[in-house]
């Protein structure tokens, strides 16, 4: 991949083997985020546990202190009270039945998150394989599986985000905006950091953090000295 003049710019300025404090590695990536827009700046940790295994899984949900700095569009699949309940809390689309069609016929996607309550789940199963590679299976771990839609939705317009293991088990998280300035990426990055600590599964063994690195959108990736 052929990278721009700013990137290389920016790279020269960060020491690749070199672990920051989290104060300087988060102005180190503020600097180096020289992007025409509002980068998003993202955490990435390495953990020492085995995604293959079940009960080495590490995944949960949390509102950022700060939010993430998306506007976020918000799909509720519900009917009757519960569909009058989410168009009150602000949901930016509300059906049944019409809505999962006009997934299936016209491949829409024109929202970040899909809530629903537990007896749609029966319908929106007909859907998963369209939803599920785009990360947009609803799911109770979530809290995306509801009865209470309007907390649902007022927790992911809020700056809800969802941390998972990837294959690598590497958790990739956004912690905010470059607009947000180091103090509030570093409460957003306290806050994460310390739900993937209490995540630490009980059949994880030796070192469980294995490294943790901040990055903008375009710049380079700054590692950071967790002491963990």
């Amino acid at each position: 991949m052929k990278h721009g003049k700013k990137y290389i710019d920016s790279v020269k300025s960060v020491e690749a083997t070199k672990l920051y404090e989290v104060d300087e590695a988060l102005s180190l990536v503020l600097d180096t985020a020289k992007a025409k827009f509002d980068e998003t700046i993202e955490l990435h940790v390495r953990l020492g546990v085995d995604p293959k295994q079940a009960d080495q899984q590490v995944r949960g949900v949390l509102v950022l202190p700060n939010g993430t700095g998306k506007s976020v569009k918000v799909l509720v699949l519900a009917k009757g009270e519960k569909a009058d309940e989410a168009k009150a809390a602000g949901a930016d689309f509300v059906g049944a039945e019409e809505m999962i069609q006009k997934i299936q016929t016209e491949n829409w996607f024109d929202y970040d998150v899909i809530i629903t309550t537990p007896d749609m789940m029966g319908l929106v199963g007909r859907i998963g394989k369209i939803l599920g590679p785009k990360g947009l299976m609803p799911n109770p771990k979530s809290g995306t599986v509801t009865m209470d839609v309007a907390k649902a939705i007022k927790d992911t317009k809020a700056g809800k985000v969802e941390y998972r293991l990837d294959k690598t088990a590497i958790i990739h998280c956004p912690i905010g905006k470059k607009s947000f300035g180091k103090d509030k990426l570093k409460e957003n990055y306290d806050a994460l950091m310390e739900a993937i600590i209490k995540a630490k599964p009980a059949a994880a063994k030796g070192q469980y953090v294995k490294s943790v690195a901040v990055a903008s959108t375009m710049g380079p990736g700054v590692k950071i000295n967790a002491k963990i």
